[in-house]
């Protein structure tokens, strides 16, 4: 009989990481997307967390001068370096998952976390966390299970966008023109500029200086109105179910659809009644 050959072999030490990160791998994706109790309230943990830190950038540059914040900040910047590694290991698709949005959106408050001395300036696209908290799967299949594909959802979406562009577009102006606008002395004086501008009602008793701050103004109030419109929309559209047409692909039909309007192919739309 031939030798092994021990260095074709495995290492005792590197199997035994490899079953462990096996093992944490199936614990993890059970906690991210499994349907048993425990997980599903792992993911409301999860998700208050969640709302905990948006609180804490929305309020980051009223604090930021605390003697406390850097402290805070690197703490903060540990919890959401786990969050995204757990969720990378819970991952089916790591491929898909690293195209999807809300991992670019991760990564950017991430790195405005670890280098806030650096950065200090675009800390306000941390906020991007409550648009993609409420445009995640993980959002809807937990909090709002009988909300999904319904205008709940529609309407939640719409306004955690326009109260996401609402905070950084704050942001934004407190960064840049807070030092050389004498009617900007603070956070609260970019928010009431922001809103003003987005809601067109235009007091003037704050306005940007120079030709920038005029397109600035226009694109604030362009972006913002139109993210306003997409709001009323989704409160005012008659409520429908997305429920994909298997022959043409017609995604919207009445709640008690029996027939596709487009095809009138037979439907066979699920709901929770009995």
């Amino acid at each position: 009989m031939a030798p092994k050959n021990h260095d074709l072999a495995t290492p005792p030490g590197r199997t035994a990481r490899l079953r462990w990160l096996r093992r944490l791998r199936v614990r993890l994706r059970h906690l991210f997307y499994g349907k048993s109790v425990d997980a599903i309230r792992f993911r409301l943990g999860v998700i208050a967390l969640d709302f905990l830190l948006i609180g804490f950038f929305i309020i980051t540059p009223m604090v930021r001068d605390r003697p406390i914040f850097l402290v805070i900040d690197y703490v903060i910047a540990v919890i959401v370096a786990i969050d995204v590694s757990a969720r990378a290991l819970a991952a089916p698709h790591l491929s898909r998952w690293v195209r999807h949005p809300t991992f670019w959106v991760d990564l950017v408050v991430l790195a405005t976390l670890l280098f806030p001395l650096w950065l200090a300036n675009f800390a306000f696209l941390r906020v991007l966390r409550l648009w993609s908290l409420f445009h995640s799967d993980f959002f809807w299949e937990t909090v709002a299970r009988r909300y999904d594909n319904t205008r709940w959802e529609e309407t939640s979406k719409a306004l955690a966008t326009l109260v996401t562009y609402l905070f950084i577009v704050t942001g934004f102006v407190y960064a840049f023109y807070a030092r050389n606008h004498p009617n900007i002395s603070g956070y609260i004086d970019a928010l009431y500029f922001t809103v003003s501008t987005v809601t067109t009602t235009g007091f003037g008793d704050v306005v940007l200086p120079g030709p920038s701050g005029k397109l600035l103004s226009i694109l604030i109030m362009l972006s913002g109105f139109t993210l306003f419109v997409r709001l009323a929309q989704a409160l005012l559209r008659p409520n429908k179910v997305l429920f994909p047409c298997p022959d043409c692909g017609l995604m919207r039909h009445d709640l008690d659809a029996v027939h596709c309007k487009a095809c009138g192919n037979l439907l066979n739309i699920p709901n929770d009644e009995i």
